[in-house]
């Protein structure tokens, strides 16, 4: 299945931009997704958290609330601990209050994983972003990486983006160029992410 889809990719890339082609060529199938070993609510917090962060921050940061949530259940601790202390993790102000209001999304049943993952990807995404300080990005994030959703295509997300500008060139749209990969525009977000590492200055993916 990784290789076929690669060898479609490849096909479909070859038509848009030779360094596109080439770009993909060198990256190979990709991986598979890691098996998935957190609740949706506490994805998503950990998505917040990390936003606009590099890995290693984004990592560091989260590890400290880990540490200071202590023996409590995180979603219990993020509900009722003083946002200083999240502050103090180096949790910005709007991304506490952001992880608090998921913490109480996911406590009232808003949050029901069976449910959003029977819902269309713009259903899901608007249940999503009804919650305080959920944005666009953090919605394709878990539709990527928590739904395994195959057909997301992250426009708010500045790595995706520039990796593919680059690549088509600035004459095109990335926005076209991507429906070319329908149904599989996520593969395509990742692959993105997967040449930005791979180049000297890339940003880390999520």
């Amino acid at each position: 299945m990784k290789r076929k889809l690669h060898n479609d990719f490849l096909t479909i890339s070859e038509r848009i931009s030779s360094a596109l082609h080439q770009a993909i060529s060198e990256c190979g199938p990709l991986p598979n997704h890691r098996p998935l070993a957190q609740p949706l609510a506490t994805s998503m917090c950990r998505t917040i958290a990390g936003q606009q962060l590099s890995v290693q921050a984004a990592r560091t940061i989260w590890d400290r609330v880990l540490v200071d949530s202590g023996t409590m259940p995180l979603l219990e601790y993020l509900m009722s601990t003083n946002p200083s202390r999240l502050r103090a993790c180096g949790v910005s102000g709007a991304k506490a209050r952001a992880m608090q209001e998921i913490a109480k999304a996911s406590d009232s049943g808003r949050l029901d994983p069976d449910a959003l993952k029977r819902l269309s990807s713009h259903e899901r995404d608007q249940c999503l972003t009804e919650i305080w300080g959920v944005g666009p990005w953090t919605a394709n994030m878990i539709g990527i990486f928590y739904f395994r959703d195959p057909d997301v295509w992250p426009e708010s997300d500045i790595t995706v983006q520039k990796t593919l500008q680059r690549l088509i060139g600035h004459r095109r749209k990335t926005k076209l160029a991507a429906e070319k990969f329908k149904p599989n525009r996520s593969s395509l977000a990742r692959y993105m992410w997967k040449i930005a590492d791979a180049s000297p200055n890339g940003k880390k993916s999520p």
